[in-house]
């Protein structure tokens, strides 16, 4: 296991590399990439050992054999599960102190009592016969009692068969020249911000991009949509018209700025002092825009004004996610602490701190990973760049942990929700696939996974339904990909692939006190450690997740050459 933990991290290191600028990367560090196959083999063949000969799995997509067999091989004997054993006939027994005479006795008795009640229910019938005039009566249609758990049964059984034979189409917007960061979706349109410093808007039907937003100086780091309402108050300030939509966006370059969707135009910006990494807006009294910074500070600005209302430094290292839900803001940072806010609609303290969960408490220490968060009542589902999502009950501290991939080798970079389901993304280091998990909601029951061979790694993640109720994703990463639900009665064939992995079918498992588990990527010894992970261990020192690290590096880079 130490190898196989070893070989993942010098993967994640390598992963991490590839996201760099290739121009800025060093001969060394192109050795270390040339490696990433030969350590992908290694893994592999590691993994295929310590799954054994015991149990193997057949895990099948489209077409007639959709269906998952399992095979388990074992020397062991074991009893049939009570659902699952053959038919056979009950021998009652005879209660302990009676005689089997005594018993026939009963027996009878019972048999007479049951013929008379028969022959009542005869007679009562022909008395109804008659009283239709002869005719027989139509027989009343028998009523089924189902408890609500056997009713979500039954839903969850139909939804995981529609979702077994989902297709989609997919298509790549080609524009950007780096690593897209974020992404967010209004009506048809797309936005997305990325490493090359722009904010590019695309059309949806027709896959073209319609403007490109050209303002920062350093990589776009992070986007938001404000409310409706909020939009119209601000267009009425400006004298735009009142269905404008406005974007947020959130840089590198330590700037905040408002965009005009319909113009393109950056109506509002201000200068935060620190690289923004996150942002979300809290539509309390005339709404706040949140922000979150590579030091661990959160800010709160006035939307109408913009100024800043509020700093605080809640937390140790960079501000990696920023969620808002009604009065409340989420937000979660690069050393694993978890903090809740509550909006107060003042202008001189609008947040107040509810909660905090360190690291101790969501089992996210030590992790490497960029932390994300997508709320939903009392929960959080968090991912955290191992191979589970964590599900942290905000008000209590109790996590419990859900398997997003069937083998440690798995790499969880973002979570989303939308219209009753739960995606998590999902890349795997020893093949290099990457795929998306889908969950049922609120019991968080596996559906099935949607994968395509050339879908790069997930960074970030934007979902809507359609006019027509199909579901309409965008994932951003190395490319920008629409994934586009197609008719499941259509002929079409759609450019992914439905299969379930019944590894994943299990119930999300507490964990209580958690450090760090079996995903952590960050080991204490470094016997055995080449040269190669030390560059990993300076790039931590610095507090920032490896992932963020590079985008705030190379927006530096960016801009330094822009100012030569």
């Amino acid at each position: 296991m130490g190898e196989v933990r070893k070989l993942q991290k010098k993967l994640r290191q390598i992963e991490n590399l590839e996201i760099k600028i290739s121009h800025s990367l060093t001969p060394e560090e192109r050795v270390k990439i040339s490696r990433k196959a030969e350590l992908r083999t290694r893994l592999a063949d590691l993994l295929l050992q310590l799954c054994g000969p015991q149990q193997t799995l057949e895990i099948v997509g489209e077409g007639k054999q959709g269906k998952m067999k399992r095979q388990v091989h074992s020397d062991a004997t074991s009893e049939p599960h009570p659902l699952h054993s053959p038919s056979a006939t009950k021998i009652p027994k005879i209660p302990k102190g009676q005689t089997e005479q005594t018993a026939q006795q009963e027996k009878t008795t019972s048999l007479k009592e049951t013929s008379r009640e028969k022959g009542s229910k005869d007679e009562a019938e022909r008395q109804v016969k008659a009283g239709n005039g002869g005719k027989e009566s139509e027989p009343r249609p028998a009523r089924i009692n189902t408890s609500p758990e056997e009713d979500q049964d039954a839903e969850f059984t139909s939804l995981k068969a529609s979702w077994e034979k989902a297709k989609f189409r997919l298509r790549s917007l080609e524009g950007h020249s780096d690593i897209i960061t974020c992404v967010v979706a209004v009506d048809n349109l797309v936005i997305s911000g990325s490493r090359d410093t722009t904010i590019k808007v695309w059309h949806v039907p027709t896959a073209t991009e319609q403007r490109n937003l050209g303002g920062h100086t350093g990589g776009v780091t992070c986007l938001a949509v404000p409310p409706s309402e909020y939009c119209r108050r601000l267009a009425c300030d400006l004298s735009l018209g009142e269905k404008e939509w406005f974007i947020l966006s959130g840089s590198a370059d330590c700037c905040v700025k408002i965009w005009a969707l319909s113009t393109g135009q950056c109506v509002k910006s201000v200068y935060t002092f620190n690289a923004v990494t996150a942002l979300c807006f809290v539509p309390e009294g005339h709404g706040y825009i949140i922000t979150g910074s590579d030091g661990g500070k959160v800010q709160a600005w006035s939307w109408q004004t913009m100024e800043n209302c509020q700093s605080i430094n809640a937390h140790e290292e960079a501000v990696t996610s920023l969620q808002a839900q009604g009065p409340l803001v989420f937000s979660a940072s690069a050393e694993g602490g978890v903090s809740v806010w509550e909006g107060l609609c003042s202008d001189r303290q609008p947040l107040r701190l509810l909660h905090h969960w360190d690291a101790a408490v969501t089992g996210c220490a030590g992790q490497g990973g960029r932390l994300t968060l997508s709320p939903r009542g009392d929960r959080l589902f968090v991912a955290y760049g191992t191979s589970s999502l964590r599900i942290l009950n905000w008000r209590t501290g109790t996590v419990f942990r859900l398997a997003n991939h069937s083998s440690i080798a798995g790499v969880t970079d973002c979570v989303h929700q939308t219209e009753g389901l739960l995606i998590g993304s999902c890349y795997d280091l020893a093949n290099g696939e990457s795929m998306l998990n889908l969950f049922s909601l609120p019991r968080c029951r596996y559906l099935t996974s949607l994968t395509c061979a050339d879908t790069p790694r997930i960074l970030s993640f934007a979902a809507w339904l359609t006019g027509s109720g199909g579901h309409r994703w965008v994932t951003g990463g190395r490319d920008l990909t629409v994934w586009e639900q197609l008719p499941s009665s259509g002929k079409q064939r759609g450019d992914i692939t439905a299969k379930r992995d019944c590894r994943l079918d299990v119930t999300p498992m507490e964990s209580e006190g958690l450090t760090g588990d079996e995903d952590s990527d960050d080991y204490s010894d470094d016997d055995g450690v080449d040269e190669e992970d030390h560059t990993s261990q300076n790039a931590a020192e610095t507090g920032l997740s490896s992932w963020l690290r590079c985008v705030l590096q190379e927006s530096e880079v960016i801009e330094g050459v822009g100012t030569e």
